[in-house]
């Protein structure tokens, strides 16, 4: 089971692949703003349970455990993001937020969520009405 940080460090390394088609030890340090040591102790950790391989100098290569595990976690950030338009969080606020909660959430109350985000694509005047809500409970 990934630990909080594993996740932070395998969505990061999944995105610079994917953006860039490979994920350095620089680049990843950089995006999550941690020194470059601590990077290279947590791909070994990351090697050691079998979600990418690193060979030292040479670079490192997601497994499909891993590659499974990246577009897992990126795509939950990106429902996250979505969920928290929807309820009319502020777009300054969204990323930090996300941050801060996707980490604690069940795959479950993932779940719930998606749906109700896929809820709301379909359904516009759904949306609309929780905008009409959010501001009569302002008003109030």
């Amino acid at each position: 089971m990934a630990t909080p940080s594993m996740e932070d460090y395998l969505e990061r390394i999944y995105k610079l692949i994917d953006e860039k088609g490979y994920a350095r030890v620089s680049d990843i340090a950089e995006g999550l703003a941690v020194h470059p040591s601590s990077v290279t102790k947590m791909i070994q950790k990351l090697d050691k349970d079998s979600y990418l391989v690193y060979e030292k100098y040479r670079g490192l290569i997601l497994t499909p455990k891993g590659k499974k595990m990246g577009k897992r976690l990126v795509e939950r950030h990106h429902l996250l993001e979505q969920f928290l338009e929807v309820i009319g969080v502020q777009e300054e606020n969204i990323y930090a937020d996300v941050e801060g909660i996707e980490h604690h959430l069940s795959w479950d109350s993932i779940t719930c969520i998606e749906v109700l985000v896929e809820y709301f694509n379909r359904h516009p005047e759904a949306s609309e009405q929780l905008k009409q809500l959010r501001a009569e409970m302002e008003a109030e």
